[in-house]
């Protein structure tokens, strides 16, 4: 069970969070897994046998339906084309003929990083080969079962002899983004299809998860601040959900099963982090939750396993990873606290909740995975003892804290080179996120070893609006707070500066997705600290996209930005810090920024019309100060920034191929070590040629 959702093992399959029921008749038994993998949302409808169809009906929010097939509505007649209006045919061809003109500027440009972009390919397709190991397709083996992918497809094989009678699976399918409903498909002689769950408020998500002990299925219907669960009676497949706990404003929670009794990891009292709480399965109600164990104010829940006697809580906690281990046989806590080089955690899997270790790998940045596991019988930590790639020994890790506008202490993790010297001539990328309470991904990268051994200083920026500091970090950076990440991100580049990490003219900032925001914002408000910025997929337009309710994840959104369309205070304020409504007339950084063009999370035209009104204040500014422009550059000793855009027609919203992001990676670097001026600082222009 996770704090925010996400699949265990079979990682590498479906998305649209799966799970199978096999029933077993003959020994009363029920085997469960989470599959993920390429099967498509429903597009088709099962005919109910009675003759009679399922008519749409206004439900509650996290309505559970009483069994029952359903089908399209007779009568529904398939709209026409209509005519389309002159205005909407004038836009479509505008956008076009945008899109294909960015993508010749991109063609003609790309030539001057084409040598370098090599380069930096070759010697990230060897570091990907030296740190990565196929063993093969992931299988899971759960009771009698045994589950496998292979060429986009679920495999089932049968461990023995034995077969089921009965098969039940319960899935979800997403549409337009999300999960909304669950529905239940029995594989018998009678195969038919039911809608067990509809979510009515666009804020939530709906998702499935097992318990540890495969007693229960739950439902969970989550929005950024608020949750609700229904329990599936796994020996009971057929029988109706039955409520936890209502939706109740502000309390997330998620469920557990030991021994008849729920554990609940909620953010139910004070303070306003996560506790561990139970409550019987009988009467689960809110009255009746009593805590387990409550974290510690500014400490980031990552994960927690649950076993048959323990339950393992993965923590971050000023910078270093923790493991809580809690007995539920001695009622005792004990906290191990993990090796400093660590960044990230990566929980595998364990199919049995009765295993005595728990294992799982330790990862950071520069550092390849590393295994380790705790033994519940020993009371300790152990280090695997095969090791096929040994931890970097170069690199130095330093925990920094910068003081914000508002004098909150803002961490920072820097990594270098430790036979690095003047590291204020060496090239910086800062990376920021700052948003939906999630941290900056820290996992290893074969990019960020690669600019460390040729001397590059890589920091971390963790502020606020993020989730490294628990609950309370994410709140108090987001909706009217937002401008505290910007502040955070501000301060942690002015203290790397003050502190001799680099300087502006050799500095470079790196972000993707929501990251954008803050990223973009400080290219407004401070653009003399960095020389160049990389973004991916950046939402840069927030103000024209919180006000387009229509776009998919738009409603959801209202609870991390605001609503500005209900509240002209979240309108004025938005478009206070918003990248697209704040560019003017000044000289900006360099900038390269990845964007796909069927993105349904970043619409493009926002990407495109913010790279058009950059490129003119960038321009309008080299005109106003004077400077004579030939051939699209300024004479030496001033230069207009190269604002480039790169459409990719594959990919979606930072989930692309090896090889495309491979290329994406590569691009991205070649752009930087060109502003960067790196050649020139290492004095190996010969290999940077």
């Amino acid at each position: 069970m996770k704090a925010r959702t996400s699949c265990v093992g079979l990682k590498n399959l479906l998305q649209g969070l799966s799970f199978s029921v096999k029933y077993y008749s003959k020994h009363n038994h029920l085997q469960t897994i989470r599959l993920s993998s390429k099967i498509k949302p429903k597009k088709c409808y099962i005919l109910d046998c009675s003759g009679s169809t399922y008519t749409c009906r206004t439900a509650p929010p996290g309505s559970i339906l009483p069994w029952r097939f359903f089908s399209c509505k007779e009568g529904t007649k398939i709209p026409s084309k209509r005519k389309q209006n002159t205005s909407i045919i004038t836009s479509e061809l505008l956008y076009k003929n945008l899109v294909k003109s960015e993508q010749e500027n991109w063609n003609n440009i790309s030539a001057r990083y084409e040598a370098m972009t090599k380069r930096i390919k070759a010697k990230l397709e060897e570091l990907h080969n030296r740190y990565t190991f196929n063993s093969g397709s992931p299988r899971i083996k759960f009771g009698e079962n045994v589950y496998f992918e292979e060429n986009g497809c679920i495999f089932l094989s049968k461990a023995d002899d034995e077969w089921a009678t009965n098969d039940v699976l319960y899935y979800t399918s997403q549409k337009n983004l999300k999960c909304q409903n669950v529905f239940m498909t029995t594989f018998t002689n009678q195969k038919h299809t039911k809608l067990v769950y509809t979510e009515q408020d666009a804020r939530f998500f709906v998702d499935i998860y097992c318990t540890k002990d495969r007693r229960f299925l739950t439902i969970n219907s989550n929005s950024k601040t608020t949750s609700e669960v229904w329990l599936i009676d796994c020996r009971q497949p057929f029988k109706l959900p039955a409520l936890v706990q209502a939706r109740t404003k502000g309390v997330i929670y998620h469920i557990e099963h030991r021994n008849d009794e729920l554990y609940i990891l909620t953010t139910y009292g004070e303070p306003a982090e996560y506790k561990l709480m139970k409550a019987p399965v009988a009467s689960s109600g809110l009255e009746n939750w009593q805590l387990v164990y409550a974290l510690e104010e500014k400490t980031k829940l990552v994960d927690l396993e649950m076993f048959s006697d323990h339950s393992v809580m993965f923590l971050k906690k000023a910078g270093c990873l923790y493991l809580n281990v809690i007995s539920f046989v001695s009622h005792s806590v004990h906290s191990v606290k993990l090796p400093t080089w660590a960044c990230e955690f990566e929980l595998e899997s364990h199919p049995e909740h009765t295993t005595s270790t728990c294992y799982f790998q330790l990862t950071s940045p520069v550092h390849p995975p590393k295994r380790f596991a705790y033994s519940f019988k020993e009371n300790n930590l152990i280090e695997q003892a095969v090791q096929e790639v040994p931890i970097i020994t170069n690199c130095h890790t330093t925990r920094l804290l910068a003081k914000s506008k508002d004098e909150t202490l803002v961490p920072i993790t820097v990594f270098h080179n430790m036979n690095s010297k003047e590291l204020h001539r060496k090239p910086l990328l800062v990376h920021v996120y700052g948003a939906y309470g999630i941290d900056l991904n820290m996992s290893f990268k074969e990019e960020k070893l690669m600019l460390i051994e040729e001397g590059w200083i890589l920091a971390y920026c963790h502020v606020r609006g993020g989730g490294e500091l628990g609950l309370s970090w994410h709140k108090d950076g987001c909706q009217h707070n937002k401008l505290k990440g910007l502040y955070d991100l501000k301060a942690c580049i002015v203290l790397l500066h003050e502190l001799g990490f680099s300087q502006p003219r050799y500095t470079a900032l790196a972000a993707a997705s929501a990251g954008g925001v803050l990223a973009g914002a400080l290219c407004n408000s401070d653009p003399e600290l960095i020389r160049a910025m990389v973004l991916q997929a950046p939402f840069v337009d927030v103000l024209n996209i919180m006000m387009k309710t229509h776009l998919p994840l738009t409603i959801e959104e209202q609870e991390e930005w605001g609503n500005p369309l209900a509240d002209e205070k979240y309108m004025k304020y938005i478009k206070s810090y918003c990248p697209y409504q704040n560019i003017k007339s000044q000289c900006y950084p360099s900038v390269f920024i990845t964007a796909y063009e069927n993105d349904q999370r970043i619409p493009l035209t926002g990407v495109l019309r913010y790279v058009q009104k950059l490129r003119k204040a960038a321009l309008d500014h080299a005109r106003r100060t004077n400077k004579k422009v030939i051939a699209s550059f300024i004479v030496p000793g001033n230069c207009i920034p190269n604002i480039i855009l790169d459409i990719q027609a594959n990919g979606s919203h930072c989930i692309s191929s090896w090889e495309d992001s491979l290329n994406e990676v590569a691009r991205h670097l070649a752009f930087l070590n060109k502003e960067l001026e790196v050649c020139h600082l290492q004095h190996q222009t010969k290999s940077c040629k």
